[in-house]
């Protein structure tokens, strides 16, 4: 017997969003992950500072040192080793999640974990990070603390009774709290959230994540400090050809990114066809690291004094091209070797050093390439272009460039996505035998309604039928569908025949003389109405596992119609249709106006 269903119940309420007044619940939670965040993005910053300072300097400080005064000796090496030796053991015997940069392991808790991560996570993710980067790893804290904010929303939504949907937006909205606090970027981080992690565009989520993010701004003073991260006074002309300069940046620096892509995951594939335990790998990752830091100690640890003089204008051609070289190289072989830290910060030196060279022979301040440069890489690499834009905007506080940053950003873009299938992030999750679509758009099923698609001249059986009858009926030569509508003399659907019904029947000799009626007079079948959308039936469809469902009169429930699964494959196969197939109707259009009404009617035909 079906789920009861009220004939006379009103159509729904159809509005632009889904979203109800329970997302009002979701940003009295986002207040609390979004403290949690920013709370977590301190830690880890101190964190870094503190171990950074132990390493290299033998002092208990928590303040943010550079390591271009680090002594180039034994200890430079021997240190990231050891570092990563440590990382290894902590993965191998604590969590395995904590390998990698973070980013590619929340969009897996997200799309395959039910947005749901682990206390141990979120405890020994910063820890490796911070152990990673203070002994010299040429990563950055933004992955650790998406990672970190995520699974602190995660488990403060854990704690409730959430749906997984629900959950997903708690985590995102840590995550970006995270990266709000590190850097000061709180558009960037809802873009980032929006281009990276919700793997959707709803209210629903925007909204809590929203939260978050201003939250984390407004608390960053107190916790962290105020105002950009770098200052920057860089400056171009401002002539239109400087988009075209601008354009052809950001296509170096897709090819940057293809390449530094490619070499990442060549060098992932050497470690794995090593005869040693993985647990072994971050060790030796981090004795590269140490031998690029014996010829430019600068390439070592986050980077952010590098991003600074690119920026700042205080650094030398050769400077900025040994660092390009070692940390690119060493960024690459640490990271293939399993060990902890963020892609975004290095990712920004990468494009800011290859844009400042280039800015070097055109026309401007090198400073504005290098940040259009870090701008492209990013939005390329990470394929979040409208977050590469705002996250220079928001970390220089400049608008003067937003042009060429658009003009390089969105080049960028273009070039990885048409030289990749897939991104430094998604790759990773690709290999773990897990496959991800970035494209987002319009359901097609929310686009019609129930009367677009229904079949109007419905087969029916007679309630007065018999069971013999029915039996005979689907016993026939004839082809059968496997359900047919029950309708009564006055027009009303009261219930659905199956195949199943049939093979019951067959060993109750008793009901055989029953009618249809009889059998289910009792019966409240699911049905659908002509005003609704295809969506709604859609769910109900997959809810109650039905295959066919009779389209009725709201008032009346005489039967107007049928849907089936076919007619829902058939919009699919439409959608498809309008990407793929490629017409020119203007010439129609204009025959059809000079041939008249007939030629207008062959057109018609023919579409």
């Amino acid at each position: 017997m079906h789920r009861s269903q009220s004939a006379s119940a009103a159509p729904s309420r159809l509005g632009d969003f889904t979203t109800d007044r329970r997302v009002l619940v979701l940003v009295a939670m986002a207040v609390f992950v979004g403290t949690g965040g920013v709370a977590a993005a301190w830690v880890l910053l101190r964190a870094i500072a503190l171990v950074t300072n132990l390493v290299w300097f033998q002092t208990i400080d928590a303040h943010t040192v550079s390591l271009a005064g680090a002594k180039a000796n034994w200890w430079m090496v021997a240190a990231p080793a050891l570092g990563g030796l440590i990382i290894g053991l902590m993965a191998r015997f604590g969590s395995e999640k904590i390998r990698g940069h973070g980013i590619p392991e929340a969009i897996e808790a997200i799309l395959i974990g039910e947005s749901r991560m682990s206390p141990k996570v979120a405890l020994l993710k910063p820890l490796s990070s911070a152990i990673s980067i203070g002994t010299g790893g040429p990563f950055g804290a933004e992955g650790p603390i998406i990672m970190t904010g995520g699974a602190i929303g995660s488990l403060f939504a854990q704690c409730f009774s959430l749906s997984a949907a629900e959950r997903k937006t708690l985590l995102v909205a840590g995550a970006a709290a995270g990266m709000t606090a590190i850097f000061g970027t709180p558009i960037a981080a809802v873009l980032l959230a929006v281009e990276l992690l919700l793997f959707e565009w709803k209210p629903r989520s925007m909204i809590p994540v929203i939260t978050a993010c201003a939250l984390a701004a407004a608390l960053r003073p107190l916790a962290i400090g105020s105002g950009p991260l770098f200052s920057f006074a860089g400056a171009l002309d401002p002539s239109w050809w400087r988009l075209l300069a601008a354009v052809g940046v950001g296509i170096v620096a897709g090819l940057q990114s293809g390449l530094l892509t490619g070499l990442l995951y060549k060098a992932e594939d050497l470690f794995g066809a090593l005869p040693i335990h993985w647990m072994w790998w971050p060790a030796i990752g981090g004795l590269a690291v140490g031998l690029g830091g014996l010829v430019e100690p600068r390439a070592l640890s986050v980077g952010y004094d590098v991003i600074g003089d690119l920026l700042g204008g205080h650094i030398t051609a050769g400077q900025v091209g040994m660092i390009l070289v070692v940390k690119s190289i060493i960024w690459i072989i640490a990271l293939a070797s399993g060990t902890s830290g963020g892609v975004l910060a290095p990712l920004l030196i990468f494009g800011g050093c290859l844009g400042w060279l280039e800015g070097q022979f055109l026309p401007g301040d090198p400073s504005a390439w290098a940040l259009i440069g870090m701008a492209a890489m990013m939005g390329g690499t990470m394929r979040s272009p409208l977050t590469g834009i705002l996250f220079a905007v928001e970390l220089t506080g400049n608008l003067a460039l937003l042009g060429p940053l658009l003009a390089a950003t969105g080049a960028a873009y273009a070039v990885t996505v048409l030289l990749l299938k897939r991104s430094i992030l998604t790759e990773k999750i690709a290999r773990r035998g897990q496959h991800v679509v970035r494209e987002y758009s319009i359901d097609p099923f929310e686009l019609l309604r129930v009367s677009d698609v229904m079949v109007r001249e419905v087969d029916a059986l007679s309630a007065d039928m018999t069971v013999d009858q029915a039996i005979a009926f689907f016993s026939a030569d004839e082809h059968r569908h496997k359900s047919y509508p029950i309708q009564s003399r006055d027009g009303r659907v009261i219930g659905m025949v199956t195949r199943a019904d049939i093979l019951r029947w067959r060993t109750e000799p008793d009901v055989h003389a029953e009618t249809l009626f009889d059998r289910h007079s009792d019966d409240s079948p699911i049905i659908g109405h002509a005003d609704e959308t295809v969506a709604r039936l859609a769910d109900r469809m997959a809810a109650e596992d039905v295959g066919r469902v009779p389209i009725v009169e709201r008032s009346t429930m005489r039967l107007v119609g049928l849907v089936s699964r076919k007619d829902l494959l058939r919009i699919r196969r439409t959608a498809r249709a309008a990407e793929e197939t490629r017409r020119s109707y203007f010439g129609k259009t204009l025959a059809a106006e000079a041939e008249g009404p007939a030629g207008a009617e062959v057109v018609s035909a023919a579409d």
